[in-house]
């Protein structure tokens, strides 16, 4: 396969020019004038046999793993949302274009070999990542299958003819002949369908166990083991050939990745990327919000209200126990501080507000000796002067673990299903206890889709159709978006306000 190397160090030359290409532009794409496909990739579709053999930088080894890991988690969160079909294809269709663009042949303007070097390298390094346990290779196999069905879809029909020409499957075309023997039994698979539309079809045969889905929805014509597939149906096979053989192909590298002689470097970044599958949430970029000037920026004083409208349920549970108790431990106020600091709070500010919620309990010179100190440095104004991130959904799913006594971690993983009812029904009173909707949470919570579990909460409490998320589909990664896209909900509702205010007082003059 490939070999990751630093773009410094890049090899010269090959000792198998045949099994080695270089990452130039003249292989790559990067920079080339042509837009047209190359002889490596001459479809938009990709059923991934081939693995590619060239160098990559470890840059490109992690960061097209990351966007196409963006994909796949995005899929696989909305395939637990029960969106209707259109809303789901449009939801998918969306964040690919944004995240893991794939342009068929007849796009202009669009570096193709370039876009499906990426697509396919991304693959391939997921592979080694998610071939490790039976679990992480069927989520794998579900969401790559959804992915390539969106595709498959949306594809140039003449395109995605040649690209089904060049796998060459062995399936046996039903003649006239056989096709007028069986005719009673065809039409009925076509379910109400005019004689006109039976005799433009064609069919197919193949053995019955590769189309269950078809043969469980009596769908197809099953006789002597074979079931008879209408060409209008054929997506299913194509689906089931790419199932099955990526499924073969993923057992294979479980067997042959411990003889791997891996690149020490590679380690850690194929752990992270399983991780972040495991808790149900791609790598999720976030920018603190700048307080300057663009209406973002919280004072002490305003952080019990912002808490109020605004706050995700994690950073809800920590600052109500924060108000009960005037303490947090360590892990506590480090998610918290460092969530604060993302929405807008100032370093002064942050001084004042954790000063005022601890009280009476301790005395000025405790907390300046004691805790001011992390306060300045989780700012980058201490120690090493780091500028530290706020924590993502799944740096919250998956470090520092609390215990008994600890308050911070992701309610939806870390309490028990009565406490989180309890805990949901009275922080959000749109949340009633007995609720479809609160059923409808559970359901989630118990199939271990935690991020689905607090998107929904998040629709439920903001007003939000249900599959619109934080906006186009996307579920919460980062308890920051929750907040930042609460904020602007409501400030999209004040302008409205105030403009149906406005108009109607130049109504009044008038």
């Amino acid at each position: 396969m490939f070999r990751p190397s630093t773009r410094q160090n890049l090899p010269s030359s090959s000792s198998n020019p045949a099994l080695e290409v270089k990452v130039n532009k003249r292989h790559s794409g990067i920079g080339a004038g042509s837009s047209g496909p190359s002889s490596r990739y001459p479809y938009r579709l990709n059923f991934y046999e081939r693995p590619p053999t060239l160098d990559i930088t470890l840059e490109e080894f992690e960061t097209f793993a990351i966007a196409r890991l963006r994909v796949l988690s995005h899929i696989e969160s909305l395939s637990h949302r029960s969106l209707p079909y259109p809303q789901l294809v449009s939801a998918i269709q969306s964040y690919t274009k944004q995240h893991l663009p794939l342009s068929s042949n007849t796009a202009r303007a669009v570096n193709l070999d370039e876009e499906r070097r990426r697509d396919e390298i991304g693959h391939w390094v997921l592979r080694l990542a998610f071939c490790r346990s039976p679990d992480l290779r069927a989520r794998f196999i579900r969401s790559e299958v959804a992915l390539f069905k969106n595709r498959f879809e949306s594809d140039d029909v003449h395109e995605r003819a040649a690209f089904l020409r060049s796998l060459e499957f062995d399936w046996q075309v039903v003649n006239e002949s056989e096709k007028q023997t069986y005719a009673e039994q065809l039409k009925s698979c076509m379910w109400g369908q005019k004689d006109d539309a039976f005799k433009a079809e064609s069919w197919f045969k193949v053995p019955w166990y590769t189309v269950p889905d078809l043969v469980g929805s009596r769908r197809v014509y099953v006789r002597a083991g074979m079931a008879y597939v209408p060409q209008s149906l054929q997506i299913s096979l194509v689906l089931q050939a790419f199932s099955s053989r990526l499924e073969k192909a993923l057992e294979l590298t479980a067997k042959n990745l411990p003889r791997l002689d891996e690149d020490e470097r590679l380690g850690p970044v194929i752990d992270h990327l399983a991780s972040s599958f495991l808790s149900g949430i791609g790598a999720t970029d976030y920018q603190p919000a700048d307080g300057s000037g663009n209406g973002s920026a919280v004072t002490a004083e305003m952080v019990d209200d912002v808490a109020r409208k605004h706050f995700p349920p994690c950073m809800r549970n920590l600052y109500e126990r924060l108000k009960r108790d005037h303490h947090l431990k360590h892990f506590g106020r480090l998610q918290l501080g460092l969530f604060l600091k993302g929405i807008g709070l100032p370093l002064d500010e942050a001084i004042v507000f954790w000063r005022r919620m601890y009280g009476s309990t301790m005395s000025d010179d405790k907390f300046n000796k004691e805790y001011k100190y992390n306060i300045r440095h989780s700012y980058g104004q201490e120690g090493k002067r780091a500028n530290y991130p706020p924590k993502s959904c799944q740096q919250i799913l998956t470090q520092n673990q609390p215990g008994t006594q600890d308050s911070h971690g992701c309610p939806f993983r870390h309490f028990s299903p009565d406490n989180l009812i309890t805990f949901l029904s009275n922080s959000y009173p749109q949340l009633e206890r007995s609720s479809p909707e609160m059923k409808e949470i559970m359901d989630s919570v118990k199939s271990t889709h935690y991020h689905v579990a607090c998107t929904r909460v998040f629709e439920l409490t903001h007003g939000v159709k249900k599959g619109e998320g934080l906006g186009e589909g996307e579920s919460v990664g980062h308890p920051n978006k929750w907040t930042d896209r609460s904020r602007e909900l409501e400030r999209d509702v004040l302008e409205k306000i105030k403009k149906k205010e406005d108009s109607d007082e130049m109504q009044v003059d008038v």
